[in-house]
């Protein structure tokens, strides 16, 4: 049984600092793309498309690119964080476990009779 030190809660603390904080920076440079890549089409459409221009008040346009950015955000951020989280508990993980290479122990197994394809099966069937 191990003990949790003051020096090993600072050091995680400090690595769930730096994570959000590169999270948050990947989430609002996706953002701003997401804005410009949705604002456009839509500005233009309101101008140019006569249903658009019709249906799509100030709010509509707003909530469009609005959406498009907060799901940019949070996407990329998740992602970042999952990554993240991901590449530290390899690294943190015992050595035994860090191997991922297979290893086939003993023959290799039989290769497995190769599925019957549907021109094969029309191809039996013709007379």
């Amino acid at each position: 049984m191990s003990t949790v030190t003051g020096a090993y809660l600072d050091r995680k603390l400090a690595l769930a600092k730096r994570c959000s904080r590169e999270a948050t920076l990947a989430g609002a440079k996706a953002a701003a793309v997401a804005t410009v890549a949705s604002a456009v089409p839509t500005l233009a459409s309101v101008r140019m498309l006569p249903w658009a221009k019709a249906n799509l008040n100030p709010t509509g346009q707003a909530l469009i690119v609005c959406t498009a950015a907060g799901m940019a955000y949070f996407v990329a951020a998740d992602k970042t964080i999952l990554s993240l989280a991901r590449r530290h508990s390899f690294e943190e993980a015992p050595e035994h476990l860090r191997d991922t290479s297979f290893k086939l122990h003993g023959a290799p197994a039989a290769p497995a009779a190769r599925p019957r394809l549907s021109f094969d099966i029309l191809q039996a069937m013709s007379p």
